[in-house]
């Protein structure tokens, strides 16, 4: 077997669970009508990313149709936990998340399974301190605070380094908030690190003001980006899945080769732009990180590696077959 990434912009929690919900039951469990157009929903994808870019050109439009399929955009793209409650209610058949965040929504009556992923970014995330911090090694962080996204990238970062470094995790306090909001608490001193990756990563590390203590690389991270679709439109649409796993592939070539042209899509100015020192540092972990790729027998015993762990470390209650969730999106027709 061989696992994709979207570039999105995150939203809060309950807002994006709540956007996602905007559009009601698609035409998968009933299929359509011979010679009918396929709706598939997927998040908007916002300023950035080979999914942007295709909204905009219209590229992605043309790819679809081809296997008489369309693109409904579903409210915003954000954290992987509310997409994958969308994913189980039927309100979005496509999203992005980690390997990480996916296992612990496989523990809850998943609705879902991957059919790409790309390889860790060892660059792009890791545990953040900021410059001048007494902080100087994975041992520092003993009696500190560290912000994490509960069950999810985050969490799992700070667990492995701590792991790797020999330090009890009831060390080291874990302070639980939404990668949105953590920002600002960072930023105010209000914790001593973040466990983050590069969605989040990029614009700290865009100030100047910070850097990180240990990177996904040092840290030994198998945190796969990847992509999710609802099993009901796999089952009725694999052409469609195929279609998109081959637009996504050939999309993350030509980003990886020009990376520059894959952000600030729609603006340049705003919150979901980038510039400066953060595009610089964006243009860089893009130009050297991975590409949609099928799911490999390899991926596979990573992935199974990152679900023993959160089960050793009581992240989930017990070992998730991940396995038991993927497709082979070689073997679709």
């Amino acid at each position: 077997m061989r696992a994709s990434r979207f570039l999105p912009t995150a939203l809060a929690a309950v807002t994006a669970l709540a956007a996602l919900t905007a559009c009601g039951t698609s035409q998968a469990e009933t299929g359509p009508a011979s010679g009918a157009t396929v709706t598939v929903r997927i998040p908007d994808p916002g300023n950035s990313g080979v999914l942007a870019v295709g909204k905009k050109d219209g590229s992605l439009a043309k790819a679809l149709a081809k296997v008489h399929a369309k693109v409904a955009w579903t409210g915003s793209a954000g954290p992987f936990a509310p997409a994958a409650q969308a994913l189980n209610a039927d309100q979005l058949d496509i999203a992005t998340g980690s390997i990480t965040s996916g296992i612990t929504s496989l523990a809850q009556n998943p609705g879902f399974k991957f059919f790409t992923a790309i390889a860790p970014d060892g660059a792009g995330e890791g545990i953040l301190v900021k410059n001048g911090s007494s902080i100087t090694s994975v041992k520092d962080l003993i009696g500190k605070k560290v912000a994490v996204n509960q069950g999810g990238t985050g969490e799992y970062l700070l667990l492995k380094a701590l792991e790797r470094a020999g330090v009890p995790e009831d060390k080291v306090e874990r302070v639980y908030l939404r990668p949105d909001q953590t920002a600002a608490v960072f930023n105010s001193g209000k914790v001593d690190a973040w466990a983050v990756w590069a969605t989040y990563s990029v614009a700290e590390l865009g100030t100047g003001k910070a850097h990180f203590l240990a990177d996904g690389a040092a840290i030994g991270s198998d945190n796969y980006s990847l992509n999710a679709v609802r099993t009901a439109f796999a089952d009725k649409h694999p052409e469609v899945v195929k279609a998109l796993y081959t637009y996504l592939h050939e999309g993350s070539i030509k980003e990886k080769q020009d990376p520059a042209a894959y952000l600030n899509v729609n603006t340049d100015a705003g919150p979901q732009a980038l510039n400066g020192e953060a595009k610089r540092v964006q243009t860089e972990l893009t130009s050297k990180g991975g590409t949609v790729e099928p799911i490999t027998d390899a991926d596979i015993t990573r992935f199974k590696a990152v679900a023993r762990f959160y089960a050793e470390h009581k992240v989930t209650r017990t070992e998730v077959d991940v396995a038991a969730h993927l497709i082979d999106v070689t073997e679709l027709s």
